[in-house]
């Protein structure tokens, strides 16, 4: 039987200083990462739990230095330097074998840490990932919109998850308003990098590009164009999601996602 899902720090030293990092993890088995994007570590967990309780997979699901309360080193500034961060939390916890499955922001995430070369990841999963700056196709501008439009453009069935953000306990609105301004810091106003397109050939890793085809906000041409820079990558559209593929459709994307590490591993998961 799975453990209940516990909440630990661990400390890691990167080029950034000495961080301390939050995570959460469940279950016993193959070994996931799962980076939340900027909505916080909240549309993650559900997921978490599910790939835990219905596969062989120990997950771990990290909270970005900077939300959800935590501490961020003032010099960790880039997405390259948060990609650091985690691939430390990997080397701290030795972990092999590493699924990294990242969404929005933790997509461009796991793309840096792809990138990085790191022996203990033997597979990636890119979940409606920002990091591409396509001028004729952009990713909207997320810190122009209210929440309302965020939700609109972010959901297949928008109406389904709308908040009354009034409504929440006043720290939990701290935090949507911190989180926002840490996904500012690292991110940038565009949610991109320009040299990042041109990088993704260097990826030696097998990736997975799993995007929400009713995604508004990041259109799905930024999955095709990461599909087809990343050697040997492919893309898998889900019809009946949006932005947060994890909370429209969690069992489609347990499924998707499992499959492929299983596909991928190089100590076999048990099914």
């Amino acid at each position: 039987m799975n453990a209940p899902v516990t909440t630990k720090t661990a400390l890691v030293s990167t080029d950034a200083g000495t961080t301390p990092v939050s995570y959460f993890e469940h279950g016993q088995g193959h070994p996931f990462v799962v980076l939340h994007g900027g909505a916080g570590s909240n549309s993650v967990r559900e997921f978490v739990k599910l790939l835990a309780t219905t596969r062989h997979a120990r997950v771990i699901a990290p909270i970005h230095p900077g939300f959800d309360g935590t501490p961020r080193p003032s010099a960790l500034t880039t997405i390259k330097d948060l990609a650091a961060v985690h691939l430390a939390l990997i080397e701290k916890l030795d972990l092999h074998d590493v699924t990294v499955v990242g969404n929005s922001v933790g997509g461009w995430t796991a793309a840096e840490m792809a990138l990085a070369l790191n022996s203990r990841i033997s597979s990636v999963v890119l979940v409606n990932a920002v990091g591409l700056i396509i001028e004729d196709d952009p990713t909207k501008d997320f810190f122009s919109l209210t929440m309302d439009e965020v939700t609109d453009i972010s959901y297949y069935n928008p109406d389904h998850y709308r908040l009354d953000t009034s409504a929440l306990p006043a720290a939990v609105q701290q935090n949507m308003v911190s989180n926002k301004a840490t996904l500012r810091a690292l991110s940038g106003v565009q949610m991109g990098d320009r040299t990042l397109l041109g990088r993704l050939a260097k990826i030696t890793a097998p990736v997975l590009v799993v995007w929400g085809a009713a995604d508004a906000m990041v259109p799905i041409s930024h999955g095709r164009r990461y599909a087809t820079a990343i050697p040997g990558a492919r893309l898998d559209v889900i019809a009946n999601a949006g932005h947060l593929p994890q909370v429209e459709t969690p069992d489609r994307l347990v499924h998707d996602v499992w499959e492929f590490a299983d596909a991928h591993a190089t100590m076999r998961p048990q099914r």
